[in-house]
């Protein structure tokens, strides 16, 4: 751990939060570097959200070490919250307070004089497509616009670092869309990011560098590319004719492939067979070949096929063995 000013953003070793008999984070290390996005990625309960609170000073650690741009978040805690912005899982802002009144109470309270608060909350109402409902109360916004004037209240003062803790939870696809550009726009001014989220096409979208938590621990860790690359070098992907014939189908890839681990899809009749590299660069595509002949000879039809790298889902299932959208045993605080 050091002070160095051109270091990583964020810096953990050991990071312990302990409820009661539960670990909820257990040793996190962690390194974010400066002016990017980067994902914590993990099943509810997994301790992503307890491992933000302990980095922005709203939880104690109960053992190991942290620092935000070379500030230690327990004896340099001021000096950290001057530096970082939090968006939680739910909206912070006043309900029965308009858009402009939230913004303009919160830039008060931040310092800013009257004129300036005025014109700060305006500017972020015009910038996050929200001048239209300024004059109206938050309890009117749809939960799209409740997510982008919280986002707006974090960087009234553009922050050194903003944690954004599963910023999309329950947004309809328009809305995410409209999140991810703002969460890029900010790290384009030179915000470092730290997203948690459960959603793995949003830490696809947006982080260079994704960890992936479950049980409070660090179980992987690196860009998209290295983590799809740690489970294999591809994926097929089936679609079957006949659907009662799935079965068979995974019976078969299993017994006749040696290695190659099948998943099935929520669609009836697909399935994806997660393939490695084997003894040279072919190693993929030659498992592929084969997959297909297997199935030609115990006449099963395939109706569409492709090869491709590993998705983000595959990784985590590979890395947990549950999907990422299932619950942990650890209890989330």
């Amino acid at each position: 751990m050091t002070n160095d000013p051109s270091g990583p953003a964020i810096e953990t070793s050991g990071l312990v939060k302990v409820f009661g008999e539960t670990r909820a984070v257990d040793g996190v290390d962690l390194v974010v570097p400066r002016g990017t996005v980067y994902g914590v990625l993990g099943p509810n309960g997994a301790g992503k959200t307890t491992t933000v609170k302990m980095l922005a000073t709203l939880l104690r650690p109960d053992g190991g070490e942290a620092r935000i741009f070379g500030k230690d978040v327990v004896h340099d805690a001021n000096d950290v919250r001057s530096l970082v912005s939090l968006t939680g899982q739910y909206a912070s802002v006043d309900e029965d307070l308009t858009g402009t009144e939230n913004l303009v109470l919160l830039g008060r309270l931040l310092g800013h004089r009257p004129a300036a608060a005025r014109v700060r909350a305006a500017q972020l109402l015009e910038a996050f497509g929200l001048a239209d409902a300024a004059a109206k109360q938050v309890k009117n916004y749809s939960g799209g616009m409740r997510r982008r004037i919280d986002i707006a209240a974090s960087i009234l003062n553009t922050p050194d670092l903003l944690f954004l803790d599963e910023p999309t939870t329950g947004l309809d696809p328009r809305s995410r869309n409209q999140v991810w550009d703002i969460v890029r726009a900010v790290v384009a001014q030179g915000t470092t990011v730290l997203l948690t989220t459960q959603y793995l096409d949003e830490a696809d979208q947006l982080a260079s560098r994704i960890a992936v938590i479950d049980h409070g621990k660090v179980i992987a860790e690196g860009t998209k590319g290295e983590l799809k690359a740690s489970v294999g070098a591809g994926s097929v992907h089936l679609r079957l004719r006949d659907a009662a014939r799935r079965a068979e189908a995974v019976a078969l890839l299993e017994t006749a492939l040696a290695g190659v681990q099948v998943q099935l899809e929520p669609d009836p009749v697909a399935l994806t067979a997660r393939v490695g590299d084997g003894d040279n660069g072919n190693g993929a595509a030659a498992q592929a070949a084969a997959a297909l002949a297997e199935l030609a000879r115990a006449d099963i039809t395939v109706d569409n096929f492709s090869l491709g790298q590993p998705s983000l889902d595959e990784v985590f299932l590979a890395l947990t063995d549950r999907p990422a959208g299932a619950e942990t045993q650890e209890a989330a605080a």
